[in-house]
């Protein structure tokens, strides 16, 4: 196991170095101002994505622009090295939230206020502009586009809504009331999660229940209100199709007619409303009691500071937050959603148009608690997701008591953050060190 970690260290090494000297000469070369603007991204890596993003998002911007994917080890350690030899090339960098700390921790991040105040206009959810703060008192990134978890429902299961419940306001309690109003009129337990060996269940815990009831996914883990909520989930699952324990994409089973109502990512559900749109609505995740608890997979852009040709930076940022250029990058390349307010056409498939509703819909709410993916947790992100998954098994399926439960995986789940060193993330507040388990 130590010499595999060590080939693959050796690897990230090479990698990383090779990356440093791709882009060598672009920084010597730059310096006289003739070269196109770098735009160094973790995002968009595939081929298709990448050729797609250079000849047709990018087409409409007035500039010559050098748009470079790279993996996220690559992407610092370039940064980082340009920031150390003092000699810039790259002009904007695109990443997902957790990219960027470490960037910003160093110093190597410009102060973006003047970018979004002239951008605000375009409705970036206020939630995001916070996550894009990283922490500071200045904008360290602009949103620049999502992906999340949504629900979908048959439209059969509508008439069955409890009564006063709406789908953009629904409540996890009237999400177990609807299942039991479908239970008590079909017989079937209709409601649907992923739930499965390869199923992504444990975002649901993470992202959605745990934020929406105790605004927290670590330290408030063993608390008085993820009791409670237990209690109730588990209440739920007496609705919620057994199969759901195989279940990995939910738009099988919704295409299926197996289950009724169900919560999964936008990538996992888009086959069923591509396919049958005028079968299904999409619609924000339930409101619990601390607020809308969501996981966004947001990605920013970001100017390092020291970029060798701010306007064009800036010019380019613009470009990409327009809504014309979001919506085309939606349809051309799809799985992430715009982040500001966009009129989505009539040219954008029904069923691709009703999750980008959706999912802008999540993220303005007012209520939205967003939890962001784990980050620093380095070789233990499995044994973290396991916290999740075997307390839902102890509880939920296997009917234990719930204090007891809560008390024992609170004790590997502290062992996993001291371990790990991992200081919190959002929605838990800062700490000084790892992130404590209260």
């Amino acid at each position: 196991m130590r010499l595999a970690e060590a080939r693959a260290g050796l690897i990230v090494s090479l990698v990383s170095a090779l990356a440093v000297a791709a882009l060598a000469v672009p920084a010597l070369a730059g310096a006289g101002g003739s070269q196109p603007l770098i735009f160094l991204s973790t995002q968009l890596r595939p081929i298709e994505e990448a050729q797609k993003m250079r000849d047709t998002v990018l087409r409409g911007y007035v500039g010559a622009v050098e748009f470079i994917p790279v993996e996220p080890v690559p992407f610092v350690d370039r940064v980082l090295a340009e920031q150390r030899a003092g000699r810039f090339s790259i002009g904007v960098l695109g990443g997902v939230h957790g990219d960027f700390p470490a960037l910003a921790e160093a110093g190597a991040l410009d102060s973006l206020d003047d970018v979004l105040a002239a951008l605000r206009s375009r409705g970036f959810p206020e939630s995001f502009l916070k996550l894009g703060r990283l922490g500071t008192d200045h904008q360290r990134y602009i949103p620049w586009m999502q992906a999340t978890y949504i629900m979908v429902a048959n439209r059969q299961a509508l008439p069955y809504l409890p009564d006063g419940a709406s789908l953009s306001s629904l409540t996890y309690d009237q999400l177990r009331q609807w299942g039991q109003n479908l239970y008590e009129a079909t017989g079937r337990r209709l409601l649907g999660f992923p739930a499965g060996p390869t199923g992504l269940m444990h975002r649901f815990f993470q992202g959605y229940l745990y934020p929406s009831y105790t605004a927290s996914v670590v330290t408030e883990f063993r608390s008085a209100q993820a009791e409670a909520m237990w209690e109730a989930f588990r209440q739920l699952w007496a609705y919620v199709n057994p199969q759901s324990t195989s279940y990995a994409f939910m738009q099988e089973p919704l295409l299926a007619g197996e289950v009724w109502v169900a919560w999964d990512h936008t990538a996992r559900l888009i086959d069923a409303l591509r396919q049958r749109p005028d079968d299904f609505v999409a619609f924000p995740a339930p409101v619990g009691p601390a607020g809308r608890g969501f996981m966004p997979v947001l990605a920013g852009l970001a100017i390092p500071k020291g970029a060798p040709d701010r306007a064009a930076a800036v010019s380019l940022i613009d470009y990409l937050t327009r809504p014309e250029t979001q919506v085309t990058l939606l349809q051309e390349i799809g799985g992430f959603f715009p982040v500001v307010e966009a009129s989505l056409g009539s040219s954008l498939p029904a069923g691709v148009r009703m999750a980008a509703e959706a999912v802008s819909a999540q993220a303005a709410s007012p209520e939205a608690v967003p939890s962001l993916l784990p980050v620093g947790l380095g070789t233990l992100d499995g044994e973290f997701n396991r916290v999740y998954l075997d307390t839902f098994t102890r509880i939920v399926l296997r009917n234990q008591p719930v204090r007891p439960v809560l008390d024992q995986q609170a004790e590997a789940l502290r062992r996993i953050m001291q371990q790990s060193g991992a200081p919190c993330w959002p929605p838990d507040q800062p700490s000084d060190g790892a992130c404590p388990v209260q």
